[in-house]
């Protein structure tokens, strides 16, 4: 492809892939630290993505002192120790601004019960919708619908990206400065909701450039989900007692703590049921407010979740709601490869939630924060080159080589592909409770489905997309897998039923990398990022 011109070429200081939170953040920041900016999206950016259809919590405490100590270590111990204090610092920080501007920007946060603005929750669809309207008013090009399909890269590092418009059947070029990757996790077409577009396309962008990643073992994040709904909004569940279908109390199931039990009955054949009786009823309207899309499904079928009964699953968000990603070297969200920045649910949230998070919350606050982190570093890189990242000769990095020939791939092939690796890692007793054959048994398969991959040409059709995504949901379970196998523990939310047991000579972090061969490299804890 990046032999032949695309039919839209286009030049910027920073492309930033992706339009969700840390996308539009980046691009906003970027664009006002004095860069020319474009925005790529895989959907159309402001409504695509795991935070666009939903409410989510935010990480926003006042500048307390106690209070922050307090917030830092509430997960600190769940993360099995992995976070690092001067990067929770940062972005405790840089999210208390970012909430702050928004109110100024005119989000319409609530007030609490003193008549203050109540900025530790946003809705997906008026947040996502406010963040779109202030990237076209900052002046960025926006190209909806639009993923990218491989980096552009010179002996200087990567440059810009090719792609493809899946409406009209055009390709794009846009050549860079910097890039800014922000394309969201991997849940592996789980049909968890807002999660259609979040297959790791960015992780293996930034691998097929020599990006590391890092956290990859703590990518196996399941959320409880009634069984007829997509809905995974987990921390309603803090309210909720689990049956069996006779009535009986599921012991020591629980939300945060309890989903393995959960796990095990439903591996074991018992369907479980949850019922949100333990919300106080004053607060069912607030609850309903907060978020209305949870539910639907239950107002359909005629369900009152405060009181009735309903079977529970769990389904998996991968690294959405896990903390693996790709791997930043410094306070500016850079990677190992020059001009390559991360942000967002892309890049490792290890930094701030070692090896355990959830829905919303830290989350949302890492994506507007490592946004804003990369929007600056990605601009001021940019600046540096000057007038030479308009001379550079970029060639596309894609693993799989990508033609305007036909080829003889169907569709029904990369299906099968995607079914395969869902195989992989969707069963509890794969990814949840993991042992090293259980591991080394996915890996042979995912070793296979990953070298048929690799061996085959991609056509820029309908069917390209598709392609890449089976490839990047394929490189990623590797990566996960390979990185399980080598934490011989259990931390965070990574469980090892072979190693049951927390291992204190293994207080590390684990940094994996490469494509066809896959290595992993221990990382010290105390080693701390280090400014530009």
């Amino acid at each position: 492809m990046s032999e032949r011109k695309a039919d839209l070429q286009l030049t910027a200081d920073v492309l930033v892939i992706g339009g969700g939170p840390a996308g539009t953040w980046a691009a906003i920041t970027a664009v006002s630290k004095g860069s020319k900016v474009v925005l790529v999206d895989k959907g159309y950016c402001g409504t695509s993505g795991a935070t666009a259809p939903s409410g989510t919590g935010v990480w926003y405490i006042k500048p307390d002192q106690q209070e922050r100590e307090e917030a830092k270590q509430s997960r600190f111990g769940l993360g099995g120790q992995l976070a690092d204090n001067r990067w929770m610092d940062r972005v405790l920080d840089r999210t208390y601004e970012n909430m702050n501007k928004l109110g100024e920007y005119g989000y319409p946060f609530p007030l609490d019960e003193l008549g203050n603005p109540y900025k530790r929750g946003l809705q997906g669809p008026e947040y996502m919708k406010l963040m779109r309207r202030l990237v076209h008013k900052a002046g960025v090009r926006i190209l909806d619908h639009s993923p990218a399909l491989e980096l552009l890269a010179d002996e200087h590092g990567v440059g810009g990206a090719h792609g493809y418009n899946v409406h009209t059947g055009e390709t794009w070029s846009v050549q860079a400065g910097a890039v800014i990757i922000a394309t969201g996790g991997c849940a592996f077409l789980s049909k968890a909701l807002g999660c259609n577009v979040l297959t790791g396309d960015g992780y293996l962008l930034a691998a097929e450039a020599g990006a590391e990643l890092s956290g990859m073992e703590f990518s196996n994040a399941y959320a409880i989900s009634p069984t007829f709904s997509s809905v995974t909004k987990t921390a309603y569940y803090r309210y909720a007692s689990f049956y069996y279908e006779d009535g009986t109390v599921v012991e020591g199931a629980g939300s945060q703590r309890g989903r393995s039990i959960i796990a095990r009955n439903l591996l074991q054949g018992r369907q479980v049921y949850a019922s949100l009786d333990q919300a106080p009823e004053d607060i069912h309207p607030l609850l309903r407010v907060n978020q209305t899309n949870f539910f639907l499904p239950f107002d359909r079928l005629g369900i009152n979740p405060f009181k009735d009964k309903f079977p529970v699953t769990l389904r998996l968000e991968g690294t959405v709601r896990g903390t693996g990603g790709i791997h930043i070297v410094d306070e500016t969200c850079a990677t190992k490869v020059p001009g390559l920045y991360a942000a967002g649910d892309a890049a490792t949230r290890e930094l701030i939630c070692g090896g355990f998070t959830g829905g919303g919350s830290h989350n949302a606050a890492w994506a507007m924060s490592s946004g804003s982190f990369a929007g600056e570093g990605a601009a001021a890189y940019a600046a540096a080159l000057g007038e030479a990242s308009s001379t550079r000769s970029l060639k596309g990095l894609s693993s799989s080589p990508l033609t305007t020939a036909a080829t003889d791939s169907k569709p029904s092939k990369t299906e099968e592909r995607i079914r395969a690796v869902q195989d992989e890692v969707a069963p509890y007793d794969r990814n949840l409770f993991r042992t090293s054959s259980g591991l080394s048994e996915s890996l042979s398969t995912l070793d296979h489905i990953w070298k048929d991959i690799r061996n085959e040409t991609i056509t820029l059709d309908a069917q390209s997309v598709k392609k890449r995504e089976a490839a990047a949901m394929t490189a990623t379970a590797r990566w996960m897998y390979n990185t399980a196998r080598e934490r011989t523990e259990t931390r965070g939310m990574h469980k090892r039923d072979d190693f049951p047991e927390l291992d204190a000579s293994q207080h590390y972090r684990l940094v994996s990398s490469g494509l066809d061969q896959v290595q992993v490299r221990k990382e010290d804890v105390k080693k701390e990022a280090v400014l530009h």
